[in-house]
């Protein structure tokens, strides 16, 4: 995989507009919930992040801006795991394994969701959806996880991103050394990345919401009679 080409052809790619008329056109009984249309949502939103993040690390990891890079790579892989979450809770849903109502509150919670209260609802936890999607993809976690490092003014990312310690001397030279530690491994992590987003974002995803759209079908008369009170369903 050519990663420049990949992350271009995304953009060119990406959803300009969902039309709520069209889904009802799709399935009526279906889409008079809105967590279907929050998932749709949701998932295209994902896209124009994702491919943002990772068309400007690639540019920053290009010109020698590693550390910003790595920081933007960490923000994608963040991103990346709340598409893989979303597509596990609708396989959950259809499965028998989590509830439809409380599926929905999660997400609203996914779509509008925040930290500071500027929102109705609270967001769910990054670290959350970050280990349920490396339950999918073993590893992923730990992708992250050293990015962290960058990210964080811990030992990597402060005196391992910019010094160097001659011990023999007693001499510490400093120097912005991202470069040389990571530039190799950069473009890996970024089409790791890519690539878990493409298979969830083409593949999954569809066939998830897909047999979503079915399960509701089946299963609206119960939905209706156990809808909740006070709730934007």
């Amino acid at each position: 995989m050519n990663i420049e080409s990949a992350i271009s052809s995304l953009k060119n790619s990406l959803c300009q507009q969902v039309d709520v008329g069209g889904l009802f056109a799709r399935s009526k009984l279906a889409h008079k919930w809105k967590a279907p249309w929050r998932s749709l949502l949701l998932r295209e939103a994902v896209a124009w992040r994702i491919q943002e993040l990772l068309e400007q690390s690639l540019l920053l990891s290009k010109n020698q801006g590693l550390l910003g890079a790595r920081i933007l790579l960490r923000s994608a892989f963040e991103t990346l795991a709340v598409l893989v979450y979303l597509n596990k809770a609708m396989r959950s849903v259809v499965a028998g394994n989590l509830s439809f109502h409380d599926f929905s509150q999660k997400t609203s919670r996914l779509l509008i969701g925040s930290r500071d209260n500027s929102t109705s609802h609270e967001a769910i936890g990054v670290l959350v959806v970050l280990d349920s999607a490396n339950k999918r993809y073993p590893g992923l976690r730990s992708w992250y996880d050293g990015l962290c490092e960058s990210a964080h003014p811990n030992c990597e990312g402060v005196l391992g991103g910019y010094s160097s310690s001659d011990e023999r001397n007693h001499i510490t030279t400093f120097a912005s050394r991202w470069a040389d530690v990571h530039g190799g491994s950069h473009e890996e992590a970024l089409r790791a990345c890519l690539v878990v987003f493409e298979v969830e974002y083409n593949h999954e995803w569809a066939d998830a919401w897909t047999a979503l759209e079915h399960w509701i079908e089946k299963n609206d008369e119960e939905l209706e009679a156990t809808r909740p009170h006070n709730t934007d369903e």
